[in-house]
This record gives C-alpha cells, sequence and structure tokens, in this order.
C-alpha cells in the first residue's frame, strides 16, 4: 500500500509539473514587474543539442537544415552557411496568402542618431522586413530610412513588410485609429502590412500633445509613479483594429505576448483572427507548445529577442556573457558549418516555420544575419498542415 501511495503521489506531481510546465510557456508578462535575470539555460545539453542537428557528445556534429534539394557554395562565417542547403526567406501568411520576410529588422532601442542609416543600409543590403512600435520612440526615423531606400531605388514599398504596434494606453476604441494614423505620419507610409496589439493590457489614456511615446507610467515625473490600469476588453480593441483592416490603413492585425487563452478568446469572437502572433523566442524559451498551437490554427509566428534576449543586457536583466551564441553547442554547430554562432541560432529559428526579428546597430551584422539564407537563390515555401505555415522541404542532414 505504501509503495502504491508512492505512485499515485509521483503522479499527481508529474501531471502538475506538466501542467505548470505548459503554462508558463504560454504566459509571457511584462518585464517591469522583476529586475531579476531570468536563470539562463538550455532545457538540457543533449536536447537542444539535437534541436541543432548536433546528436550527442560522441558523434561527429551535424547541422539538420530543412530545406529544398540545392546548397549553397562555401562562403566562411558571416556569409551564407557554408555548405548549407537553401531555405525558404519568406512565409506564407495563412489569413491572406501574403508572405512575410523570415528575417526582419528589429528596432527596438536603436539609438535615434544611428536608426535612419542603418534601416536605410539593411533594406540596401537585401532586408524587406522592418519591425516597429510606438513605444521604440523613433519610427520618425525609421521612416527617413524606409524614404531614403525608396527614393535610391532599391526597393518598392510594395516589396516592404513594416510592422508597428499599437500602445498600450490606445485600447479605448476611439484611440486605436489615431494611434496608427500617428505612427503612418511619423513612419511616411500609407499603410502598415502588420499592425499589433503591443501587450494584452490597457493601460490610462495619455494624449499625444502630453506625451509621446507614454511609455508603462502614467506620470513619470509624479510623487508616486505608477501603471495605470484602464478596463477595456480585448475584444473591443480588436473591433476597432478590424476597422483599420477595412479601412486600408494595415493589410493584417495581430497580436505580441499573448497566451493560448487569450488567443482562444479572441478568435472565438473576432471577425478578423489574428495574422500573426509575436511573441519571445530563443532556445532559452523555445515555447513549443505556444508556436505549434498558433501554427495549426493558421497563426504565423514572429519570435524577437531569437539570440537570448541580448537587448536586456543594457538594462540590466541579463550579462553579456549569458547569451545563447556563448553555449557550447551552439558553438560547436557554427564552427562545423563555416558559419557564426548568431547565424546557427537564427536559422534554428527559421527552420520551426517562424519569423525573426534581430536587432542590431552594427551595419556589418546585417549580411551576417541575412547571409544564413543562400544568395540568389529562393525557395518558395509550401503550405501544409492546418495551420498554413511554412513547410520548406524535407529535412537533410548536412555532415
Amino acid at each position: 500500500p505504501q509503495r502504491a501511495l508512492h505512485r499515485v503521489v509521483a503522479a499527481h506531481l508529474w501531471v502538475m509539473s506538466m501542467a505548470v510546465s505548459r503554462a508558463s510557456s504560454c504566459c509571457v508578462l511584462p518585464r517591469l514587474i522583476t529586475a531579476q535575470p531570468r536563470p539562463r539555460r538550455l532545457h538540457t545539453n543533449n536536447h537542444v543539442r539535437r534541436d541543432f542537428g548536433l546528436g550527442r557528445k560522441t558523434t561527429k556534429p551535424t547541422l539538420t537544415l530543412r530545406a529544398a534539394a540545392s546548397t549553397s557554395s562555401q562562403m566562411g562565417a558571416g556569409g551564407p552557411i557554408a555548405g548549407a542547403v537553401v531555405v525558404a526567406d519568406t512565409a506564407r501568411v495563412a489569413s491572406s496568402g501574403a508572405e512575410i520576410p523570415l528575417l526582419g529588422l528589429g528596432t527596438w532601442k536603436l539609438p535615434k542618431a544611428d536608426t535612419a542609416a542603418l534601416v536605410c543600409a539593411a533594406i540596401t543590403r537585401g532586408w524587406r522586413h522592418i519591425d516597429c512600435a510606438c513605444d521604440y520612440g523613433n519610427e520618425a526615423e525609421v521612416g527617413a530610412g524606409i524614404r531614403a531606400a525608396l527614393d535610391a531605388g532599391v526597393c518598392t514599398r510594395e516589396e516592404l513588410w513594416v510592422t508597428s504596434k499599437l500602445w498600450n494606453t490606445y485600447h479605448a476604441p476611439e484611440h486605436v485609429r489615431a494611434a496608427c494614423a500617428k505612427s503612418l505620419e511619423d513612419l511616411g507610409l500609407q499603410y502598415l502590412d502588420l499592425y499589433h496589439v503591443h501587450f494584452p493590457i490597457s493601460l490610462k489614456y495619455v494624449p499625444f500633445e502630453q506625451r509621446y511615446p507614454p511609455e508603462w507610467v502614467h506620470d513619470p515625473a509624479g510623487p508616486n509613479p505608477v501603471m495605470v490600469y484602464a478596463p477595456v476588453p480585448i475584444a473591443q480593441t480588436w473591433g476597432a483594429m478590424e476597422a483599420l483592416v477595412d479601412e486600408g490603413l494595415v493589410k493584417h492585425i495581430g497580436v505580441c505576448n499573448f497566451g493560448v487563452s487569450l488567443l482562444t478568446d479572441l478568435m472565438a469572437s473576432a471577425r478578423i483572427p489574428p495574422a500573426v502572433l509575436q511573441i519571445e523566442s530563443h532556445p532559452y524559451l523555445c515555447q513549443d507548445f505556444l508556436v505549434q498551437w498558433a501554427q495549426q490554427h493558421g497563426v504565423h509566428v514572429t519570435c524577437f529577442s531569437p539570440l537570448g534576449s541580448a537587448s536586456y543586457v543594457e538594462m540590466g536583466w541579463t550579462k553579456p556573457t549569458e547569451g545563447a551564441i556563448h553555449e557550447g553547442c551552439v558553438q560547436e554547430a557554427a564552427a562545423a558549418h563555416g558559419a557564426t554562432p548568431g547565424q546557427v541560432l537564427l536559422r534554428w529559428g527559421t527552420q520551426r516555420g517562424c519569423s525573426l526579428i534581430p536587432k542590431t546597430s552594427r551595419p556589418e551584422r546585417l549580411e551576417e544575419n541575412i547571409g544564413i539564407f543562400a544568395k540568389g537563390e529562393h525557395v518558395h515555401p509550401q503550405r501544409g498542415g492546418d495551420g498554413g505555415d511554412l513547410r520548406a522541404g524535407p529535412e537533410q542532414a548536412v555532415q
């Protein structure tokens, strides 16, 4: 009887641990709650070695690539991954059939003085996806960079995918259109390819003329600076987002930092379902269940901080040596294939069918990051499964 009781208790604890694990993988909370850094761990070393196609330490390293059948030439680290099979550089958005570039330039915390030149340089080097937001405070500079590239004839507006985001203080339906129009004005664009609800958090309204961007705290100069919440149901905000599509101001609408429960509730009442979900995801925070659930329900997934939250270093939430690029299995994969650790992480992310928005303030990184795709070749993604997510071909192991 005692052994039987132990088995029952153990089974109960296992079920509870799985429930907690799944819940934690689906929930993203604003990082204002604590300044303590998260534990930095790749779930298990052999698990991640398997994800990178490395096998266990006793085996010869391989990098598993999901791809079509042609291969790129040896280019060395910083260019296309040496000996890599060509992968698709766009994914199809299930709700519209539009193609979103798998690599986008993240603009969070880009210095204003450098933003315009960096955005123009990125577009010149082949980047066609720019991710920005009201809260980043540099949309005017992003717009200047876009205009410089367009004026130089680098590409057309139709070839670009530009994303922006509705900030928390503008969730009330009467403020949604004005917030979108403000972003369009700053960016110098007539429409957005994608407009996100930035967080499932509604804060008290702050007029543009009082402070823009309004940020998190309602009255930063007050004696007690705190966030002040506003009771706006997400369904009401979403109705105003749908009206932006009807008006032609945006082509797609999506959400950031939502979990399965919020997505399920939103999609139950939405006339236009979210086309894209943007979340933090990298080998330290895979969120596999959430990614798979979204893809199975026709929602494309974009991942921010794909290199392992390097953007948080300057905020004191992590250390420079804690990034995923320093992990032994990542460096081993990079050395085995003439790639950089950053390229390995980006390739790993895109092979999940996700688009990624790495941020860099160094122009030389632009060429390195986009080098995960073989230049001069394009493999069109195929729709597959219930979600219409990217299926770039059979898995092939490159020795």
